[in-house]
């Protein structure tokens, strides 16, 4: 049995550590945890480890220069901002995320804000809260059937997002310059190019990863070619969209509405003027969870780094280092 190898959880959100505990200790590792939110704190605490698991604490040059005996960094979730995968990468150490716990609950919350923010919901609640009962509220109110969903970002959330579009009688048109013509064939949607999918769209719904190519990408001139009519719904990375420039947009009525599950600065400060503004829906980053991906989420993180302890590839490998089995 194994009893050398120490696993570091820089951080967490979730209640406890039961996931990875039942998939670790019983080969005899040593289980740590902090919650690591500077480089030193992360210096201190893993500096030995054998394996790295993170959430947000930054996992930075400095610290993976550091690292004496380091093997694996898993990231909980899909994105590794918080991670210098090129430092990483220099150093042979592979970088891992979790790309698969929660494509159905960001899929789901998607087609939860769009149609929130197309039947406006939330005011019409607000509004039979406050004694105003109106069959005809809020107009006007866009009807789904034959309108155009565009998809920004064609992974295996955004064909999911086409899926369950479609079955409200959506049209879906797709933005992926990294997806062959026949993955949207397959999924029932045409591929457009950045300018069409903005001009053409009556909704837009976002599932890019954060590069420097996407950073900003909905930006003033990028509002200003969408319909006035046309609502936005971003589930991916906050700063995919230039705040101050949506901020214009909604304010003057260049576009129908936005619902962001993520935000450029997280939590949204209270006096943000998005907090002011009827037709932004806000949600706190919470479009992943379910109680069943919380643990698929721990439970594959641990079983990555499970894999590389016992000598074998990982699943999910970001940063392009490769690992043979053992």
């Amino acid at each position: 049995m194994m009893t050398a190898y120490t696993v570091v959880v820089t951080d967490y959100g979730f209640p406890d550590l039961k996931q990875e505990e039942e998939v670790l200790l019983p080969m005899g590792v040593k289980l740590l945890s902090g919650q690591c939110k500077t480089q030193e704190e992360v210096l201190q605490l893993a500096r030995h480890a054998d394996a790295i698991i993170s959430e947000r604490a930054p996992i930075t040059k400095a610290v993976i220069d550091s690292l004496e005996r380091c093997k694996i960094i898993v990231r909980y979730g899909v994105g590794v901002d918080n991670v210098d995968i090129e430092a990483a990468k220099a150093r042979n150490i592979p970088v891992v995320n979790v790309p698969d716990y929660g494509t159905g609950e960001v899929a789901d919350h998607a087609m939860s804000l769009l149609l929130a923010s197309v039947r406006k919901i939330p005011q019409v609640v607000a509004q039979v809260r406050r004694g105003v009962w109106q069959i005809t509220p809020c107009r006007p109110l866009m009807g789904l059937n034959g309108k155009t969903l565009g998809i920004a970002g064609f992974g295996n959330i955004g064909k999911d997002v086409a899926k369950r579009a479609q079955s409200f009688g959506i049209n879906t048109i797709g933005y992926d310059p990294f997806v062959q013509q026949t993955v949207f064939e397959q999924q029932y949607t045409q591929k457009v190019d950045w300018h069409q999918l903005l001009e053409q769209s009556d909704m837009i719904s976002v599932h890019l990863p954060l590069t420097a190519d996407t950073k900003h990408i909905f930006n003033r001139d990028a509002f200003e070619r969408m319909k006035s009519t046309a609502y936005l719904i971003n589930t991916s990375r906050g700063a995919v969209i230039h705040t101050e420039s949506l901020i214009e947009a909604l304010t003057s009525n260049q576009i129908a509405g936005a619902a962001l599950d993520v935000l450029e600065q997280q939590p949204v400060a209270l006096d943000s003027p998005l907090l002011q503004i009827e037709q932004c829906l806000i949600t706190s980053h919470c479009a992943w969870y379910s109680e069943s991906s919380l643990n698929r989420l721990q439970r594959h993180a641990a079983l990555e780094v499970q894999r590389i302890l016992n000598g074998e590839r990982p699943k999910h490998i970001v940063n392009g280092v490769e690992v043979y089995s053992a």
